[in-house]
């Protein structure tokens, strides 16, 4: 099989990011108008972020060992009817506790997506491909994102938010078929049994670094501008719902889909010089760490479109590191046990968004965004310290 069928097939694969993120962000870009038509706070709309989160959090385990252990047709299969079922749904909500419950339902189906992922990358391309694999599952997150800002931008004001959220739904049941298809035209590349038996995912030191990394500051700026970019700027800037769908909202992630190939080339350069694998992605979540302070200066920023740029900016280098982190399970374990070592990650990122969405909206209300966005730009350097104390290797290397 050739370098080019298997970036095919990696490329309609990752259309299911842009599917679950179409899905997913649009209650993001839906916010400030369904905020008030059920009446929630920030620190309610918060809470339903965190309980997306958290029923995301424990699902991702069980999803990744079901991806492990079925394959990667069967589980993805099955994990993105069910959320497209729920999306549709969500378009029927009658009030809080109703979309509470879709989003606990939407986030229970989504754990299945970003571990597929990975065991796509893992099973589909060769090591040092697999950052910029990473980086094309970025593409269909931002494909997703941008898609739900101006899905809501053009549908809300016409026929209302509910309307959105069916079209979307609606869409992911036409994707099913043809991956099934591009799979059998184009079948992934064998991967080799390791030689010695692996450690056990919960010994290896490794597989610790990389959930107490996520929780403590390896995506807490992309899950900052994923799920309040919309708000922050009609919040802060005072600027209508509309126009910061059309005009602002969709920019910040069509820069996050540039920074993660940003973020694969640096680690396939630095790797390019006699580094380790591993040393090549630590370097660029490293320099992405870096840049993610300017994270802390976007709610002092004066005018909305400095704001939006200062978002870009951060955004941009939040999936750089995004890329390089996401690489690292799949280096680390090999592709038959990519998508639990992924979900280790969804997991962790799971609960980390929980976390910073009950009490970042909280936060919000009480003291504004500045401290919020302090504390989510200073700590991806405290990821970077724990993935770099944390990653000897202690498994055979796989394929």
């Amino acid at each position: 099989m050739t370098s080019r069928l298997r970036w095919v097939a990696i490329g309609v694969f990752m259309l299911a990011n842009t599917l679950s993120f179409l899905d997913r962000n649009l209650l993001s870009a839906v916010a400030p108008g369904l905020r008030a038509e059920f009446g929630m706070s920030n620190e309610d709309y918060g809470n339903i972020v965190g309980a997306f989160s958290l029923a995301y959090a424990l699902s991702a385990p069980v999803a990744g060992w079901f991806l492990d252990k079925a394959g990667l047709n069967l589980g993805i299969s099955i994990g993105l009817a069910l959320w497209s079922a729920v999306g549709i749904v969500t378009g029927f909500t009658a009030g809080y506790w109703s979309l509470f419950a879709c989003r606990v339902g939407l986030g229970v189906a989504e754990a299945a997506n970003i571990p597929a992922g990975g065991k796509a990358v893992g099973l589909y391309l060769e090591p040092r491909e697999r950052a910029l694999g990473t980086a094309a599952g970025q593409l269909g997150i931002t494909a997703g994102s941008v898609g739900a800002t101006l899905l809501a931008g053009v549908m809300t004001p016409a026929y209302g938010w509910r309307a959105s959220f069916i079209v979307a739904g609606a869409l992911g049941f036409l994707w099913i078929p043809l991956w099934l298809w591009v799979s059998r035209v184009i079948p992934h590349r064998e991967t080799p049994a390791p030689a010695v038996k692996p450690v056990p995912l919960r010994s290896d030191r490794r597989y610790w670094g990389l959930i107490f990394a996520t929780i403590f500051g390896g995506m807490t700026v992309y899950s900052l501008w994923t799920n309040w970019t919309t708000l922050f700027l009609t919040h802060v800037h005072r600027l209508p719902e509309a126009t910061v769908n059309l005009y602002h909202a969709w920019l910040p992630p069509v820069f996050s889909a540039l920074g993660a190939f940003t973020g694969g080339l640096l680690s396939s350069r630095f790797g390019g010089r006699s580094e380790s694998l591993t040393d090549a992605r630590l370097k660029a979540i490293l320099v992405s760490a870096v840049s993610l302070l300017v994270t802390c200066a976007v709610p002092f920023l004066p005018t909305a479109a400095l704001a939006t740029a200062g978002i870009c900016w951060s955004f941009f280098w939040a999936a750089a590191l995004s890329a390089n982190l996401y690489a690292l399970p799949v280096d680390y374990f090999g592709a038959s046990r990519a998508a639990s070592g992924v979900a280790a990650l969804t997991f962790a990122y799971g609960i980390m968004q929980a976390v910073l969405s009950r009490y970042g909206g909280r936060a919000v209300d009480l003291y504004g965004y500045g401290p919020l966005c302090v504390v989510a730009g200073a700590l991806p350097l405290a990821a970077w310290a724990i993935l770099r104390a944390t990653s000897r290797q202690q498994t055979p290397p796989t394929a």
